[in-house]
């Protein structure tokens, strides 16, 4: 019986080489979909373009609450009108210097972008560094979806790190994540999980063989999340993460790739799965 493997690309909608590289992927039949950032001035032409997709690709919203521009402007969440890093994000909002209904502002401006674009709601949201499992973020998911009766699927978290070099990035994600699986579950949300696709970027020749590994023992419910790109101008001057993207592009583009499923028995998850 052949195995499927759930494949998402991140950050659609960041810079315009990596919307393209995506697309490509999503023509090519090696992404089963991708997560949008939708705050970035290029996002009406990014929705454009893939559009014509959605009926082949599962395309979700990527919710973005760190580093970019603030879709709502200047608020207590971005003084300035950038959104903080992470580690400026999570205390400050527990301990009430950022307003949570800015960033429930925040995600709903970013999702009503999605839909009035797409005309239509996300097929999944996750989140950029993972912030949807931030608690103001799951009581934003469970207030904007309480009435839907299509909720959309949500990322859930991590498996067991084990005992690779990425165990402990693996764990301080599963440590954000506590909880949300049951808690969104619970509230009638399907979850994409375990998460997989998890590594230091700084070592980019680390992602083929963790992604192999992840045809062979990735249950069908989970998701191998990706980074695919080709560096830009618009990239550099957004994201750190640049040339690895380009490491992402050319293994899922590559024969190697499409001999790994086809010895696995394996192939790509079709987006209307």
């Amino acid at each position: 019986m052949t195995r499927s493997i759930r494949l998402i690309a991140d950050d659609y909608g960041l810079a315009p080489g990596v919307s393209s590289a995506i697309l490509d992927l999503i023509e090519r039949g090696r992404l089963t979909g991708t997560s949008c950032m939708t705050g970035f001035p290029e996002w009406e032409d990014a929705a454009a373009r893939i559009r014509p997709f959605r009926q082949r690709a599962a395309v979700g919203l990527h919710l973005t609450l760190t580093d970019q521009t603030a879709a709502t402007g200047s608020s207590s969440l971005a003084p300035d009108g950038k959104l903080p890093r992470l580690a400026s994000l999570a205390l400050p909002v527990r301990r009430g210097r950022i307003d949570e209904r800015d960033v429930h502002a925040e995600l709903d401006a970013q999702y009503d972008r999605f839909t009035e674009a797409l005309a239509g709601p996300p097929d999944h949201i996750d989140g950029h560094q993972h912030v949807h499992f931030l608690p103001v973020v799951r009581t934003w998911l469970l207030a904007r979806f309480e009435e839907s009766a299509r909720r959309p699927a949500l990322r859930g978290a991590p498996g067991f790190p084990g005992l690779d070099a990425a165990a402990a990035k693996i764990a301080a994600i599963a440590t954000l994540a506590a909880g949300f699986n049951r808690s969104m579950q619970r509230a009638g949300f399907r979850l994409m999980t375990p998460l997989s696709g998890i590594y230091d970027w700084r070592q980019p020749q680390k992602f083929a063989p963790m992604l192999r590994a992840a045809i062979d023992t990735l249950p069908e419910q989970g998701v191998f999340m990706c980074h695919p790109g080709r560096a830009d101008d618009v990239l550099r001057a957004r994201d750190p993460m640049q040339s690895v993207r380009e490491v992402e592009f050319d293994f899922l583009a590559s024969d190697d790739f499409g001999v790994s499923l086809k010895q696995a028995e394996a192939r790509v998850m079709d987006g209307s799965a």
